[in-house]
């Protein structure tokens, strides 16, 4: 329940914030993300993988336009979505 009303909370407040300002702050939290579950994730072939799309998403984040934001979240998130079904897996 209480993970229903922070989710919430969180997409009325990036809804509410502008769209640029929340495309590039995505972009940096999925980053850390990936940065903070780096240490968590076992395995050396999603390690690399990690690895390689965090390289990417920064390149894209370098090129400071609309379009590599874009392609940041795109990738980050991508990532993030596999580290969670890799863990479902391993749960299973």
């Amino acid at each position: 329940m209480k993970r229903s009303v922070l989710l919430g909370l969180f997409v009325t407040a990036s809804m509410m914030a502008s769209a640029s300002f929340a495309a590039e702050d995505l972009c940096a939290v999925n980053l850390q993300t990936l940065n903070n579950a780096k240490a968590q994730i076992q395995g050396t072939d999603m390690q690399a993988r990690v690895e390689a799309s965090v390289q990417t998403a920064k390149a894209y984040q370098a090129e400071n336009t609309k379009q590599g934001t874009e392609k940041c979240i795109t990738e980050t998130t991508q990532t993030i979505q596999d580290i969670q079904n890799a863990n479902k897996g391993g749960k299973g």
